[in-house]
């Protein structure tokens, strides 16, 4: 059996009350009679009905003030308020509708108008109801995605290195901070023999999952048996441009648009000296001992948006007492309030403070400064800072 529709009939006048309450029954309806504005707040308190017919002059609460007082309640479902009145005055309904009311009833009160806007009142709770429901079912799916980002960010920050230490006579350190639940952005740094470091930084273009899949790829590929078979060639120089070459092959495809900048590197742990390979990835500073700072590299093509492509590979010495700082693009394209980038040179002042800061300290140092200058918002890229001091 389908429960009867219940309305709530607010009238201070006994007889008007019952008049109005037996013509919503004969309309088949249910009509809960209440004598004022106030009885008609306490049955909404306690129950689910969603349609009021309220008299404009009532004595504690008038129908306005009760409108008022119904759009204050904090209720899970919308109430449809009508409101009786025998005046066709302007001001007052402008007033009634600026309340909340949503329709008018004459004091003739028609069978035939009454059924009319109960109908319509009843077509507007079942539309809002409807939208509540599937509201309700988009918050839920919602929070089981951003639930499943969250375990998937903390999965692809377990692959990601926490630097701190001290590896093959260098001190690295590193900052990681994701744009948002799940990153574009990966890196490493591993012994590769008793006498070779290698490392890389990758940044996947665009944001979100698609990004931080093809990351989570590319850090279980780059292992440092990955490095060793296409950077260590026995009896060969050293040659991170055949593992970029390796990875564009690999990745590649004419289906997709996907790809990604990358810089990796070789380094001679007895001599300092430093083979890299740069894939458009932001080109490193290289400080000296005494804050002298430089830029390395001078672009390079990205990863996997072309065929075929050729890498170069480069050297540096990293003397005793130098650092190499590499940063992901956020860090130089960080705005501030008035859309100002952090820029080149704000950052070239930055790592140019390492004899006073130091590694250790450098990639937090960056991130504070970057938190400082947006003021407090977040990045709307991923942000990478790793550094390498040579001991």
């Amino acid at each position: 059996m389908v429960e009867r529709l219940k309305i709530i009939v607010a009238e201070d006048n006994l007889v008007q009350r019952l008049y109005l309450s037996k013509l919503i029954e004969s309309l088949g309806y249910e009509a809960i009679p209440v004598d004022d504005g106030q009885a008609a707040i306490q049955e909404l308190r306690r129950s689910r009905i969603q349609i009021v017919i309220s008299d404009y002059q009532m004595p504690n609460m008038d129908g306005i003030q009760l409108t008022k007082a119904v759009r204050a309640l904090d209720l899970d479902h919308y109430v449809y308020i009508i409101m009786i009145t025998g005046s066709e005055n302007d001001e007052l309904r402008t007033e009634a509708l600026d309340a909340g009311v949503d329709d008018f009833l004459n004091k003739t009160r028609s069978p035939v108008m009454l059924n009319a806007r109960i109908r319509a009142a009843t077509r507007l709770i079942q539309h809002a109801d409807e939208l509540a429901e599937r509201t309700r079912i988009l918050k839920e799916t919602n929070d089981r995605i951003q639930e499943d980002l969250r375990a998937a960010a903390a999965a692809q920050r377990q692959l990601l290195p926490d630097f701190k230490e001290e590896m093959s006579g260098f001190d690295i350190s590193s900052a990681f901070v994701p744009s948002s639940f799940v990153s574009g952005d990966m890196f490493g740094c591993f012994p590769l023999n008793e006498d070779t470091l290698g490392f890389y930084m990758i940044d996947v273009s665009g944001h979100g999952v698609h990004a931080s899949l093809l990351s989570v790829a590319l850090g279980y590929l780059i292992t440092p048996e990955f490095f060793r078979t296409f950077a260590l060639q026995d009896g060969q120089p050293f040659d991170p441009a055949a593992l970029v070459a390796n990875l564009n092959d690999r990745f590649y495809s004419s289906d997709n648009d996907e790809y990604f900048t990358m810089f990796c590197g070789v380094i001679d742990t007895a001599s300092g000296d430093l083979t890299y390979c740069q894939a458009a990835y932001p080109s490193p500073y290289y400080v000296d001992d005494e804050g002298a700072v430089d830029m390395v590299g001078d672009g390079g093509f990205p990863v996997a948006l072309l065929p075929s492509m050729t890498y170069e590979n480069n050297s540096i010495h990293l003397a005793q007492g130098s650092t190499l700082v590499v940063c992901s693009d956020a860090v130089t394209e960080a705005e501030n309030e008035k859309n100002a980038p952090f820029g080149l040179n704000r950052l070239k002042r930055m790592v140019g403070t390492m004899p006073y800061v130091g590694a250790k300290q450098m990639p937090e140092t960056i991130v504070q400064s970057l938190t400082d200058w947006r003021g407090g918002n977040t990045l709307e890229d991923d942000l990478t800072v790793v550094a390498l001091k040579r001991n």
